[in-house]
């Protein structure tokens, strides 16, 4: 990739015309790099004949190809929607298929929202504040953490930053769905070892996978959704001496009893936690998603990231819902 500097382009003419032209190069100079446009240049502008080329273009045209087949994420209908669809009040009904908290979050991030500063104001893009929150809630320094607009957003970052078009990720169904629509998104293969009827993982099927296909990684659940099947720190070590990225998505984790896997990262090079407060705290609304990285891995991610991903009202709720992490 590189970038491509035009000087002057009203004086540039790449369409014929029927006046005496001269070929003349132009040497575009960024550092100790040389380059090369050809343009051509009439001596009489004002005389210039354009020949038209009657070609129709589609806007779809302009699209990546493997996007013109992908098919749309199908996201979960909203209280508003649901209450229009059935006709009765969104207080009225209890929604069960997207795990949210019905409860809603602590009463220290509604005070916090209700006195919220400067929302006129850009958010933190390193999300300071609520990485140092973090580390104290973790364990773990705030320089392996790094924070989203939502695990979501995270999860395509990760990809964008490690795959390329034709690379593979392992999935193991029945999972999070993200995981496969964000691999298509990106131009990803999916190579798909379901789980065994205990909802376990097939490691032994994963090793094969990884042996023949050479996928760049692997995302994993604990607990896992749809089921709740937990992944054992033997498993889990089993598949990190695999050469294979590991991402372990613990957006769950708090409601298993165990212990989260963040720390791990500064042991494991190939491994990646992410975890949420959309379940934990009652917070998808305002989606706040995190997670912890090898430090040869998070400097990447700090490159590629959206400068401003999480919103000052997200950061504002997610330090204070820290404040009450027993809710």
């Amino acid at each position: 990739m590189g970038v491509s500097n035009i000087f002057n382009p009203a004086s540039l003419c790449l369409l014929k015309s029927n006046v005496r032209q001269t070929q003349r190069p132009i040497r575009s100079f960024e550092g100790n790099q040389k380059g090369l446009i050809m343009a051509t240049f009439s001596s009489s502008p004002s005389t210039v004949s354009v020949e038209h080329v009657n070609q129709k273009l589609s806007g779809d045209s302009f699209i990546r190809p493997h996007l013109r087949k992908l098919s749309p994420y199908q996201p979960i209908l909203p209280f508003e929607v649901l209450s229009a669809k059935l006709g009765r009040k969104p207080e009225d009904i209890i929604k069960l298929d997207a795990n949210e908290n019905p409860y809603g979050p602590p009463p220290e991030v509604l005070e916090a929202l209700g006195s919220l500063k400067f929302p006129y104001i850009y958010p933190d893009p390193e999300s300071r504040q609520l990485r140092a929150a973090l580390a104290e809630d973790s364990g773990i320094e705030s320089d392996y953490i790094l924070v989203g607009c939502g695990c979501d957003e995270l999860i395509d970052l990760i990809m964008r930053c490690v795959l390329d078009p034709g690379d593979k990720i392992v999935d193991c169904p029945p999972t999070f769905t993200m995981y496969e629509f964000d691999a298509g998104v990106n131009g990803a293969q999916v190579i798909k070892v379901p789980r065994k009827p205990d909802f376990s993982l097939n490691i032994e099927a994963i090793a094969e996978a990884v042996e023949h296909e050479k996928p760049k990684c692997i995302f994993l659940t604990s607990p896992n959704n749809p089921d709740g099947s937990i992944i054992s720190d033997e498993v889990l070590l089993k598949i990190l001496d695999m050469p294979i990225l590991v991402v372990l998505d613990e957006a769950y984790i708090e409601f298993s009893g165990n212990e989260s896997r963040m720390q791990w990262v500064k042991k494991h090079d190939n491994l990646i936690v992410l975890r949420t407060f959309s379940k934990r705290a009652g917070l998808a609304g305002l989606r706040v998603g995190y997670g912890s990285f090898p430090l040869s891995i998070i400097e990447y991610l700090w490159r590629a990231k959206q400068p401003y991903n999480v919103s000052v009202a997200a950061e504002v709720a997610a330090c204070a819902a820290l404040q009450n992490p027993n809710w």
